[in-house]
């Protein structure tokens, strides 16, 4: 896809890994440069690595970068290791991101988790009851809050929240995981609403199962889902769908949410 995002700068969490990761991979194919904050430092040394040795594109227009090894815009990968729920470590990872480039055009929250799934409500902790919500959409909200700066200076500036199917559907044992998801959809549809004046898109993007580490351990399919009885979207497809979100092309896309589902939702239960 070329989503028109070329010499963009983007901001993702969650990068270390699955859908992040995948979306990390897909911007800087889209010739952007990407901050990738993730709180798992080996990982993010491990996606450094590995996207720094992928060859670029043919006609990429990102230019080398400077002899002293900081990143400048469309230079590449920066891996940023935090906690996206400690609101003076969000601050101080913008505030530096600021003095070193100045704008956001792109922002995309990938960090999750999924927590105790198959818990019933009832014998959920509430010390897990709180860290998904932390995580959901505590996180985001820290992100969002911080990167507004930001935001307000960039190019055609696009937001996307990674939500989940289980904002709409339900399934036993995941409430934590569903309330969290629901909220996030609609802090995203406040935000695009109070953001719009500024000319900064935020929408956010609801896929089913995708297969990633997290999946495969919540769901037990750790050989991967070839034999799954259901659907399953890889990351890289999801990371697509984020492109056209984050794409020019898509400006009057706002404050909506793409489910991703493959009609599941669409299904009558009644039978007939």
């Amino acid at each position: 896809m070329n989503a028109g995002l070329s010499g963009r700068f983007a901001v993702v969490t969650g990068a270390a890994s699955g859908i992040g990761r995948a979306v990390c991979a897909a911007l800087l194919d889209e010739g952007c440069s990407v901050a990738g904050l993730d709180r798992d430092q080996a990982a993010l040394d491990r996606a450094a690595q590995e996207f720094a040795a992928s060859p670029l594109p043919v006609d990429d227009p990102r230019p080398p970068a400077p002899d002293d090894g900081a990143p400048a815009p469309g230079a590449g990968f920066m891996p940023l290791c935090l906690d996206l729920c400690d609101e003076a470590a969000v601050q101080a990872a913008f505030t530096s991101l600021a003095e070193r480039f100045g704008s956001l055009d792109l922002l995309v929250s990938c960090a999750g988790v999924s927590g105790p799934v198959g818990t019933p409500l009832e014998d959920t902790d509430l010390r897990e009851w709180r860290m998904v919500l932390d995580v959901n959409l505590l996180a985001p909200f820290l992100v969002l809050k911080h990167a507004l700066p930001l935001l307000r200076e960039g190019r055609q500036p696009a937001v996307v929240l990674l939500a989940s199917d289980s904002a709409v559907v339900a399934a036993p044992g995941m409430a934590p995981y569903c309330a969290s998801k629901a909220g996030l959809v609609q802090l995203g549809r406040a935000v695009a609403v109070e953001w719009a004046g500024h000319g900064i898109r935020v929408n956010s993007l609801c896929p089913s199962v995708v297969d990633t580490p997290m999946s495969r351990t919540d769901l037990e399919k750790p050989g991967g889902f070839a034999d799954a009885a259901f659907p399953v979207q890889s990351p890289e497809q999801v990371a697509q769908q984020v492109l056209f979100l984050l794409s020019p092309r898509s400006g009057p896309v706002n404050g909506t949410t793409l489910l991703s589902d493959f009609a599941y939702s669409a299904r009558s239960a009644f039978p007939a």
